[in-house]
């Protein structure tokens, strides 16, 4: 990519994530500068465009406009849905920051400077990262997250779409913070009956003796590793394009 081609592409961007124009002036004209003096090129110096515009205006409040001004928002899915669910509040402008301690998406917005995001899932064990990471990078998707043995990576949606990757109007924030699959709800089932079990043993005067703990700890690592391996295979499949949902 040229050095107009790529300044292009980032002006494109800023202005998509309602960057004023004075703003991306003057960024433009500073980073045309620093290029010259280091005589490198702009995607070796800055990355790629889209993700570096986002860094300039789409992950950051306006000019002026306190932080306190971002909506702030966290929710969780379970391996079937957080795909479908991440697509959804993507185009809502939601941006993941991180996942915490439990999985939970840790999200933002800033109302005004908006943009819609896409997703994607990946499987990132300690083989595959380096060459995960070095596929996607270069096209503008940046890892916002992992939980268990998945990446989840994050880039906006100008990135491919131009100035209608931004947002004007947006919708309010949604009530739940839950948002389980059919699945998902079949396993909690499973993993509540279980501890119903524990807890029933316990006050029939027996105690609680180790086998209830052992019947506690088992029923929850059947669920969890039903959920990692199923949303394992939903993984592969999309990455080979034969995903049947």
């Amino acid at each position: 990519m040229t050095t107009d081609a790529y300044f292009e592409e980032l002006t494109g961007a800023l202005r998509a994530a309602d960057v004023p124009e004075e703003q991306i002036d003057r960024t433009v004209a500073e980073l045309r500068g620093h290029l010259a003096e280091t005589g490198t090129a702009p995607e070796e110096e800055f990355g790629p465009a889209a993700r570096f515009a986002a860094r300039l205006g789409g992950l950051a409040p306006a000019p002026g406009e306190p932080d306190g001004a971002a909506e702030h928002w966290t929710w969780t899915a379970d391996l079937f849905n957080d795909r479908r669910m991440l697509a959804v509040h993507g185009d809502q402008g939601w941006e993941v920051e991180s996942l915490d301690a439990v999985g939970r998406f840790v999200c933002r917005r800033v109302p005004g400077a908006a943009l819609a995001w896409e997703y994607r899932r990946e499987v990132i064990t300690d083989r595959r990262r380096a060459r995960v990471l070095e596929e996607l990078e270069p096209e503008g998707w940046e890892l916002c997250g992992e939980w268990l043995t998945y990446g989840y990576f994050k880039r906006p949606k100008a990135a491919t779409t131009g100035p209608e990757g931004g947002l004007e109007a947006l919708p309010a924030r949604p009530r739940g913070w839950l948002f389980l699959s059919r699945r998902g709800k079949a396993l909690l089932v499973v993993w509540a009956l279980a501890v119903l079990a524990c807890l029933t043993v316990a006050l029939s005067g027996l105690g609680l003796p180790g086998y209830t703990i052992a019947l506690f700890g088992f029923s929850y690592a059947i669920s969890m590793t039903y959920m990692t391996k199923k949303g394992r295979v939903h993984a592969d499949r999309a990455a080979t394009g034969s995903d049947g949902n």
